[in-house]
């Protein structure tokens, strides 16, 4: 499919998104969340995929979401339009993961949309940020609530308040970002780590993804539960057969994702 505002392009088990509006600072408009929806539905759809990678430019993650496309909208405008619900929340609904490679840039609804991604590898010239405050408005595709459940209340606090950037090292040592990379290998090391996921099994990836989400979602009790219930299931699959025996074997494991 083509496409106007993002490049799909496979490697291997990999599918590598780009936002790709750079006169426009990779503003997310509509029209470009409804690209990214459509794309992440045919990865999702094709079972040679087995993890994404989604990244911007060196310079320029996403800056934000549109401004000039939603400076003139109205509240019921807003709301009957189902404003950001509508098309932003597919990556955080993406069952096989998703890596976010952050370069430059990543600000208001481009640090949201990395958030909805399963980590951030940061390149060493990204920053981060939630300046919303500054447009006399507040953030509203996660910035309030997954940011203070990443860094905490204190810093996603001031960084709302504030609307200050942080860098790379912050936001690592902050627990935004899972590593910090330099910028002219971040690519390359986002699709290897990518290809390292894609070759475990599918459905235990899927499944240990299913069980870190679940907790930020409820107690440790039950979040326990739901692990020691998954962990069971998975001994229903022919991956843990094959993991097992392959170990015992002392060989490497061939899994068929089932």
């Amino acid at each position: 499919m083509n496409y106007e505002n993002i490049r799909v392009e496979t490697r291997g088990p990999v599918a590598l998104i780009t936002l790709d509006r750079p006169k426009a600072f990779n503003a997310l408009s509509n029209e470009l969340m409804d690209e990214l929806t459509q794309a992440l539905d045919a990865v999702e759809a094709d079972e040679s995929i087995r993890a994404i990678v989604l990244t911007g430019g060196e310079k320029v993650f996403a800056a934000g979401a549109d401004i000039k496309g939603m400076k003139d909208y109205s509240y019921m405008d807003a709301y009957k339009g189902n404003f950001i619900t509508r098309n932003w929340e597919r990556t955080s609904r993406c069952r096989k993961p998703v890596i976010a490679a952050v370069a430059g840039y990543a600000l208001g609804g481009g640090c949201e949309l990395a958030m909805m991604c399963d980590f951030i590898l940061a390149a060493d010239n990204a920053k981060f940020g939630q300046p919303e405050i500054k447009l006399g408005i507040l953030p509203g595709a996660g910035g309030t609530q997954r940011l203070t459940r990443l860094i905490g209340k204190s810093k996603a606090m001031e960084l709302c308040l504030t609307g200050r950037m942080m860098d790379a090292e912050e936001a690592e040592r902050a627990g935004l970002v899972s590593r910090i990379v330099p910028v002219a290998s971040l690519i390359e090391d986002a699709v290897k780590t990518a290809e390292l996921i894609a070759s475990q099994s599918l459905p235990a990836v899927m499944m240990t993804k299913e069980c870190v989400n679940r907790a930020y979602e409820t107690t440790l009790a039950e979040g326990l539960l739901f692990e020691r219930r998954t962990f069971h299931a998975v001994f229903a699959t022919g991956d843990q057969k094959e993991g097992m025996e392959a170990f015992v074997g002392k060989r490497a494991p061939d899994f068929k994702h089932r």
